[in-house]
Order: C-alpha cells, then structure tokens, then sequence
C-alpha cells in the first residue's frame, strides 16, 4: 500500500514543478535588451521606477551591484537599458546612463507625477520585490511525510545570498508527528536559486545539506512521550522546489542515511 502511495506522491508533484519550470525558463530566455529613456521616479536598493515621455511607468531591477549609478535619484533623468519584460513587466537593467539632474527637470517631473501618479499594479510589484530582496527572511512550512507517514510542521531562516547571487543558506526546524513515530529535525540547507529571484514570479530551486534527526517510535496506544525516548540519527537531505517572488514555496525534499525518517516529504511554506 504504501510503494503506490509513494510513487504517486512523487509523481504529483513532479508533475505540477514540471508545468512551472518552463514557465520560470521562458521568462529568462526570450527577447532582447531595449532602451528607455525618462525621468527617475523611484530608485531603491533592488527597484528602479521610471516615468517615459509618454507618460508610462517602467519598473526595473539589478541583477547586478555595478549596473546602479551612485548617482541615480528621483528627479534625474536616465536611459535604461533592459531585457525583456516578465509577466509583470519587470525587466532587468543591463546599463543606466544618467543624462541630467536639473532642478527645472526635477519640477517638471514632479508636476507630471502627481498628474499621473505610479499605478497600483507597479507599486505592488515593486514592494514584493523589495521584501524578497531583503537578505534575511523568517518562514514557516507545514507538510506531510511518507513512508512512514507524518504529518509535518516548522519554522525556518532564509539567509543571502551569500557567496553568490544564486546561493541562500535556510536552516530550518521540523516536527513531524504520526501514528507510531514522531520526529525532530534540524536541517542545514544551502539551496541553489536557478535564475535571480527578481526575475519572474517562480524562481526553481535544489539544495542539499546535513540534518539531525531525533525519533521516537512506539507501538503502544497512549505513549508517553519524552526527549529520553528520542533516538537520535544523522541524515543527509536532498530537495527541489520553487519559491514565488510573493513569498511562498512548495518543495519536495528527501532524507538519505537517516534509518526510519521519511523517505519523502513534501512542503509547502511561507517566507515574511
């Protein structure tokens, strides 16, 4: 009963990563750079608002440091160069040229704003992609594990990137509960971001890391459930995913050289 209930498990979700993954390439993949030039309406740490002659709003990021003028501010006009838009219409910066910084070009600009001002859509966007830009997140996840079968939920802390662009580091604690065992795991996770996560509202993602794992089995009704009772193993996690720009993942994850941890987990989680 439980060989079909696994494979069937697995391959669900499988399945549904698979229909987000080319979606998540595709948006990385097509079109070319193109050039905007306009007035600064915005400019964050990770966001660029622009406002072209034609009175439309223009909503990049950097994938890179050096892409952003220490000079860039509202009020300055500049030329954008970026790639295609996502499905947001967020593009990339490749290259910001400041043209003028002018106080009668600043005025005008603020005249024209208040005339047309930043639509929602764009501001929405915008603070998503600062609020996942922030290096240090807290999250929850909740679950369900097989073989054996538990029902799981934890806390974790996403912390980056570091090292690289790409790379986060996310420890995170799991408690899982069933029938005959109950478990604590405490994972130590790098996980490896296959495109920048400003990019796109799904970014794809693997990892791999060391666990310790404290399990408790017991056949009795009614156990009495202690820390004394927990035997303790050292695991080895695999795992694969996908994380929205808005914060919340799924992911399937897989204890190697744990004994009788679960064999396959699958979680769905929440990063603030």
């Amino acid at each position: 009963m439980r060989a079909p209930f696994f494979r069937f498990a697995f391959l669900a979700f499988f399945f549904c990563f698979s229909l987000i993954l080319p979606a998540a390439a595709q948006q990385n993949t097509s079109g070319s750079d193109d050039t905007v030039e306009g007035v600064v309406i915005s400019a964050g740490r990770s966001t660029l608002v622009v406002r072209s002659d034609d009175n439309q709003f223009h909503l990049f990021t950097f994938n890179h440091p050096g892409t952003r003028p220490a000079s860039l501010a509202a009020g300055v006009r500049v030329r954008v160069t970026a790639e295609a838009a996502d499905e947001n219409g967020t593009r990339v910066a490749t290259n910001i040229v400041v043209i003028s910084a002018s106080e009668s070009t600043s005025a005008s600009v603020d005249k024209g704003a208040q005339a047309a001002p930043v639509p929602e859509k764009v501001r929405d966007v915008e603070s998503d992609i600062k609020r996942e830009s922030r290096r240090w997140h807290l999250g929850v996840r909740a679950g369900a594990a097989f073989d054996p079968e538990l029902f799981m939920f934890g806390v974790h802390s996403q912390m980056g990137p570091i090292f690289n662009r790409h790379i986060l580091f996310r420890p995170s604690a799991e408690f899982d509960f069933g029938e005959v065992t109950d478990l604590i795991a405490l994972n130590f996770e790098p996980i490896y971001r296959f495109t920048a996560h400003r990019q796109g509202k799904w970014t794809p993602y693997v990892g791999a890391g060391p666990a310790m794992i404290f399990i408790h089995q017991s056949y009795q009704q009614g156990r009495d459930i202690s820390f004394g009772n927990f035997d303790y193993e050292t695991g080895f996690n695999v795992l694969v995913g996908m994380q929205s720009r808005k914060g919340g993942f799924l992911e399937m994850k897989s204890s190697l050289w744990s004994g009788p941890a679960p064999k396959l987990r699958l979680i769905v989680g929440y990063n603030f």
